[in-house]
């Protein structure tokens, strides 16, 4: 029951931070084309009250004319709009589903069971200081150098490399889905850290000092902008990060930390293409294609280097299954068992490829997922030999070829362990 419970937990949880995470990236995504796409008004009046920029758009049957001021408008508005419950219902959201997913499962999905560097307690420890050691240095180099000459280009470089060293560290202190998922969270952490810390803040300030009447410092709006910036630029690598855990050949490669940097960067050089492209479209930049290119080759390049082995031909099966067995009136045969002998040995008395060692690894890794006595994932059950045999097409591609069982720490299985079956499965995948 308890396990029906957080699969329920996971659900709602999910669903709830999937939608928000929509909304925040969508608004973001909106104000950042709308800021490259502003043309200079052309109206006496827009100019007179102080507006910077305008532009017309149509959507949805209707027209809409959004302008932006310089600085701030002449008079504030009765009701003003704040962009900010999108930001921090995703964080929420996202932190409770690390909590109900990893944290409540650390000796599961943040400890390699095959090589432990930590104990539960202190991987849990370790995934949160991930979030709060990346938000501290990362928000230190923005005000340190935030404000310099070419200081968006020294921000730039110091928090790449701190984010090639955090994907590093974490591929080799946690599972490799672990890594990427933290180092995803981190990426969302600063991210709504700085909507929560500088950019409501700064608008606060803003409108507290027109409302009393005091000049207002344009500096609020610059240090938000520059914020709101990274954001942009941080959003597709995270959102790379957090549908990678569905693909384990990614994250369980032996060189993780390698894919995740390339394609985080991949995705960083992808959004700042669409970031250029607006400006180019008013002939303000030249035509970011490069960027776009240089993301596409790394995404190619990095599918071409991990690409996986042939795979054989699925084995011919050595037995008849149940069903045809009976619609031609024979009696179904017995499916073979493991004796209590080989069971007692397992492994380590069995030969490599042989299904009885298989079969004891699976007895360890997998039926905790797929038996009659659990929920049955994807109803797929390896209860007895007959329900492995037939899904031994789909054990070879989960486990060998895309090192994606089992689900949640694939790092579980050693090496050792998918070359048995990849032994079993390319000898004919025999249950008897």
């Amino acid at each position: 029951m308890d396990s029906y419970l957080l699969d329920w937990a996971n659900l709602l949880l999910r669903w709830l931070h999937v939608i928000t995470a929509i909304a925040w990236v969508g608004s973001s995504f909106y104000f950042v084309f709308l800021d490259s796409s502003l043309t200079p008004p052309v109206d006496e009046d827009l100019k007179k009250q102080g507006v910077s920029g305008e532009l017309w758009a149509v959507h949805g049957g209707g027209f809409y004319h959004p302008v932006k001021f310089n600085v701030s408008p002449p008079k504030l508005p009765d009701h003003l709009h704040w962009f900010f419950w999108e930001s921090y219902t995703t964080w929420l959201s996202g932190f409770a589903l690390l909590t109900v997913s990893y944290l409540w499962n650390a000796n599961v999905y943040l400890v390699n069971p095959a090589n432990p560097l930590m104990s539960s307690p202190m991987a849990i420890a370790a995934a949160l200081a991930f979030l709060v050691v990346f938000w501290l240095l990362y928000d230190g180099i923005c005000r340190v150098f935030g404000q310099r000459e070419k200081g968006d280009a020294i921000v730039g470089a110091l928090v790449l490399v701190l984010v090639c060293v955090a994907a590093v560290l974490a591929c080799h202190l946690f599972p490799g889905q672990a890594a990427f998922l933290l180092v995803g969270a981190m990426l969302a952490t600063s991210m709504s850290a700085n909507v929560f810390f500088w950019i409501i803040p700064g608008q606060r300030t803003v409108v507290a000092d027109l409302k009393a009447g005091r000049p207002v410092d344009p500096i609020h709006g610059k240090r938000g902008k520059q914020r709101s910036v990274h954001n942009t630029y941080f959003t597709l690598p995270v959102l790379f990060a957090m549908l990678s855990t569905h693909y384990g050949w990614l994250n369980s490669h032996p060189q993780n930390w390698l894919v995740l940097i390339l394609m985080m960067f991949a995705g960083a050089a992808i959004r700042q293409f669409f970031v250029m492209r607006h400006g180019y479209k008013l002939g303000r930049n030249p035509h970011p294609w490069k960027y776009a290119a240089v993301g596409v080759l790394v995404l190619i390049a990095t599918a071409i280097w991990l690409k996986p082995a042939p795979q054989p031909a699925a084995p011919v099966a050595s037995i008849a299954p149940v069903g045809q067995a009976v619609l031609q009136g024979e009696q179904p045969a017995a499916p073979a068992a493991v004796s209590g002998a080989e069971q007692a040995s397992g492994p380590a008395t069995a030969s490599a490829g042989s299904y009885e060692n298989v079969r004891a690894i699976m007895q360890q890794h997998c039926v905790v997922c797929h038996s009659s006595a659990t929920i049955a994932q994807k109803n797929v059950k390896f209860d007895t030999s007959d329900e492995v045999k037939s899904h031994a097409q789909q054990i070879y591609t989960q486990v060998v070829q895309l090192r994606k069982m089992p689900f949640g720490n694939p790092g579980a299985l050693s090496d050792a362990e998918r070359n048995s079956f990849k032994q079993w499965f390319e000898s004919g995948a025999a249950v008897q």
